[in-house]
């Protein structure tokens, strides 16, 4: 009678440990490192969370005004790296350019490289699986089209990301074909009005309409450079 007891005690137990994973298993978590355009307030941050579905979560810890070089200097990369993500989107750019002040600028073809490339060796030293997103395009025209400011950083972002191996979205193009097709006056309804003067529109920021735009680009880009992440977007 007591060897019955036992087994069934025994049997119980191994029943409930093998149910323990199903029941705490942890989510997918996809991290976001990047400047102002890919924040929840006035980028595709928001717009990109919400087409993420599923045993999966994003975190963002994109901040306004930073650079490649500042987001590390002033410790912003050392949270996303004590979060542990899964996966981790990096996009960087516009406060790299020229005339945004030593502690952030850097240079395309050298400093900028460089910095790219520690966000992704640090991240795969903790098994997080780094993602080189180029910048979206400012929504500055000439002649019916877009007049590109961030080239020389996209195409170094491309440069890195072949050379290190890592998947790439690449933003800068696909914002330029969404903006070059609705126009000018089309992409009114993405943008925010100008913080500084609210009489004229933001061309470098989103809106709640834009960051949606937006966003969705991301994750359906997303899907096709990291496929296994498929199931969490929608």
């Amino acid at each position: 009678m007591f060897i019955r007891i036992l087994a069934i005690i025994c049997l119980a137990s191994t029943l409930s440990f093998a149910a323990e994973p199903a029941t705490q298993r942890a989510k997918v978590r996809i991290a976001l490192a990047g400047d102002s355009t890919v924040t929840d307030k006035v980028g595709w941050g928001k717009g990109f969370a919400a087409r993420v579905q599923g045993d999966c979560e994003v975190v963002n810890f994109s901040q306004g005004g930073r650079s490649s070089k500042s987001f590390i200097d002033e410790g912003h990369w050392k949270k996303v790296i004590d979060a542990k993500p899964d996966y981790v989107l990096i996009q960087f750019g516009h406060n790299d350019q020229p005339g945004k002040g030593p502690e952030r600028e850097t240079d395309p073809n050298t400093t900028y490289r460089e910095f790219l490339s520690r966000y992704i060796d640090d991240a795969r030293a903790i098994n997080c699986k780094p993602i080189i997103v180029t910048s979206i395009e400012r929504r500055r025209w000439k002649d019916g089209k877009i007049n590109p400011t961030l080239t020389a950083y996209a195409e170094a972002a491309r440069k890195v990301a072949a050379e290190k191996k890592v998947p790439l979205i690449d933003m800068n193009a696909r914002t330029i074909e969404l903006y070059e097709k609705l126009g000018e006056k089309g992409c009114e309804e993405l943008e925010p009005k100008d913080p500084k003067d609210p009489t004229k529109l933001d061309t470098t920021h989103l809106n709640e309409k834009g960051s949606e735009a937006l966003g969705k680009i991301a994750a359906d880009e997303l899907k096709k450079v990291v496929p296994e992440l498929a199931a969490c977007l929608k």
